[in-house]
């Protein structure tokens, strides 16, 4: 099996995609990685969703609402960010928005007049740094090398870093086993109570949501549609109950079902 997720090697996606397959291979954007596995050029894609700092990946979110595709598993590990350049005097500091987000309290406390440039990924800001003497990247300590210096390591503003990775599959790998559900509903109407509406449908179930996000439509103005997350299988009959309940309230627009799945911790 070919998984496909962010690169290049070395980035915090590829550690998670290695716990997948053992090929993996490379796109610049979650919203191509997601279109790679929707158009069946790869198996299995692994997309960043949520850090338990910066909180949810908008992008991702993005992506998959607006493709076919399901959820066959999640993986979660701690994110340990260094600090690695050529030498202890830089201008810059270029990594993933996230990681530079992720780092805020240290970068204003140690670096407060250096330049911050986002780029495409973590790996990638450690190559600005490899070419260039006068860039520092942020990036996991194993990605130094033997050209780098690990400047400082746990950089991260909380030691509890840690981020949530989808692993994205074609719609025919759905399951309805697992732990966990994902779905993304798009009521197309907006009324008083539409939301206690939605999470009436799981609460009078015993169903918890560990996670309800908002994000907008794309159509007009002020039109949202909600990414859920419920502990509860499909399998399962209250599942089964709730899921009719919201394709119900939602029945001028659309329901994706994205499937069940189990969690999976990677430490590296």
């Amino acid at each position: 099996m070919q998984a496909v997720t962010l690169g290049p090697a070395g980035t915090y996606s590829h550690r998670a995609a290695r716990a997948v397959a053992d090929d993996v291979a490379f796109r610049e954007s979650v919203t191509s990685i997601v279109k790679a596995v929707a158009d069946g050029s790869f198996e299995r894609g692994v997309v960043p969703i949520e850090n338990s700092i910066e909180g949810s990946v908008t992008e991702s979110l993005d992506a998959v609402a607006n493709s076919d595709v399901s959820v066959v598993q999640e993986i979660v590990t701690p994110i340990r960010h260094a600090l690695l350049a050529q030498g202890e005097s830089f201008e810059t500091v270029a990594s993933h928005s996230q990681a530079l987000a992720q780092c805020r309290s240290y970068l204003d406390e140690h670096y407060p007049d250096v330049n911050l440039e986002a780029v495409a990924s973590t790996a990638r800001g450690v190559e600005r740094a490899r070419a260039d003497p006068t860039v520092a990247g942020i990036g996991h300590p194993d990605n130094s090398g033997d050209d780098l210096q690990i400047v400082a390591e746990d950089i991260q503003d909380r030691s509890s870093n840690a981020t949530r990775f989808l692993v994205v599959a074609p719609v025919s790998a759905r399951s309805d086993a697992g732990g966990k559900s994902s779905l993304v509903v798009y009521p197309n109407a907006n009324y008083p109570g539409l939301l206690l509406e939605l999470l009436e449908a799981f609460a009078a179930r015993d169903i918890n949501l560990s996670r309800i996000e908002s994000r907008p439509s794309g159509n007009r103005l002020g039109d949202y549609l909600f990414h859920i997350d419920a502990d509860a299988g499909l399998y399962e009959e209250r599942m089964q109950a709730a899921l009719e309940e919201v394709e119900g309230i939602a029945r001028n627009g659309w329901v994706r079902v994205l499937g069940s799945y189990d969690t999976r911790h990677v430490l590296y």
